[in-house]
């Protein structure tokens, strides 16, 4: 197992690695919309998807590898109804032919997020 990490991510807040390499496949950690440069949170529904798309693509390129070599990805989000403006954003960094996916509602995400996502990647 290799350890993957970049300052182009938020940095674990835990005793976990950002993302790890097992063979020819590397996991990430979940990640939610912490800005890597401030520490801060993005502000917003939108502004939060982008964000951890963001971090979740500098994860990969960290690896040697990119989002189009995505091949699972698990969306954690507070609210259902925000399933259709998390699509809209998702849709923008995950191409054809797209990952498997898991979307799930959950009660509560680190730090009152909206999102959390976790991609499975071929590098």
């Amino acid at each position: 197992m290799k350890v993957i990490s970049t300052e182009k991510a938020p940095s674990a807040i835990g005793p976990y690695s950002q993302a790890v390499v097992s063979g020819n496949l590397l996991y990430t950690s979940g990640q939610i919309p912490i800005i890597p440069e401030t520490g801060e949170l993005a502000q917003g529904l939108e502004a939060q998807a982008h964000q951890v798309f963001r971090n979740l693509a500098a994860l990969l390129k960290a690896a040697g590898s990119d989002m189009s070599h995505a091949v699972k990805t698990t969306v954690f989000i507070k609210n259902m109804a925000d399933f259709a403006a998390i699509n809209a954003v998702y849709a923008q960094y995950f191409s054809e032919p797209y990952p498997a996916r898991s979307c799930v509602e959950v009660a509560r995400l680190p730090k009152d997020v909206l999102l959390e996502c976790e991609v499975i990647a071929e590098i």
